[in-house]
């Protein structure tokens, strides 16, 4: 990892992945959205099976986009850049073939809620507070905070949060869907781990599968899913065998058994 803020440990099947700047409330800069985009290209390749995410210290998860980084943009640089560069990255934690589980150690408001929501899994200590304050800045949810979000937490509830100012406390978020389980302050990391280790004794494949058809059912990547089904079976298929055969022979294929 070139970002020493974003840092990625695979151990065993275990990916760990960790924002690292708590002076800053873990918020993300231009920076630090190219590196999340390669963490996950590095745990897609790896042997990982089950990812953990988390953000250093006890104050904040991930406070969401840094404020100093985005509001120098013009208006273009910022539609053009920042938000189209922050949904590749956060697609790409939400799309990831493994099963995602952030551990809410910090509170998680605005992009930190966005970052949240790419999760399967949501882990939520006693302290942490979550909501959605952008338009008390005169900004948007703008990674996919309407439309990921509404998805998994549901359209009322983003309106509650986005539109009039709710924040929950980390008890009320559970009741209203928003996390998937609370913990003591200082045992999200136990609660994950214990998680994971749940993830690792079920197959593998069949995981990833799931994964993938749960995605499709929420509309998150259906093209995506369709096409590496299907891909996956022509590729164990005997008319990829004759084909692949027929090319290296120089003869027509003949798939007329």
């Amino acid at each position: 990892m070139s970002d020493p803020r974003i840092e990625l440990r695979i151990e065993g099947h275990v990916a760990r992945l960790t924002l690292r700047r708590p002076e800053k409330l873990n918020a993300v800069d231009e920076d630090m959205v190219d590196a999340l985009l390669r963490a996950c290209r590095t745990i897609e390749r790896s042997d990982a099976r089950v990812a953990i995410l988390s953000g250093e210290g006890g104050r904040s998860f991930c406070a969401g986009g840094d404020i100093e980084a985005w509001s120098s943009l013009d208006a273009d640089t910022f539609s053009r850049r920042w938000l189209r560069d922050g949904h590749g990255a956060f697609d790409a934690l939400a799309r990831l073939t493994v099963p995602l589980i952030a551990v809410l150690n910090g509170h998680a408001l605005g992009g930190g809620l966005e970052l949240a929501a790419c999760a399967d899994l949501r882990i939520a200590e006693a302290h942490v507070k979550i909501g959605q304050p952008e338009a008390g800045l005169g900004i948007i949810p703008g990674w996919s905070g309407t439309q990921r979000a509404s998805r998994r937490f549901g359209t009322q509830l983003v309106r509650r949060m986005a539109l009039f100012g709710e924040v929950y406390s980390a008890k009320q978020a559970f009741a209203l869907g928003l996390v998937d389980q609370v913990v003591a302050t200082g045992e999200g990391g136990a609660a994950a781990e214990a998680a994971a280790a749940r993830v690792l004794k079920r197959s593998p494949r069949a995981t990833e599968l799931t994964k993938m058809l749960i995605n499709a059912a929420e509309h998150e990547e259906s093209e995506r899913v369709v096409e590496a089904l299907a891909g996956a079976v022509a590729a164990a298929s005997e008319d990829l065998t004759e084909g692949l055969a027929a090319y290296r022979q120089k003869r027509p294929a003949r798939f007329d058994r």
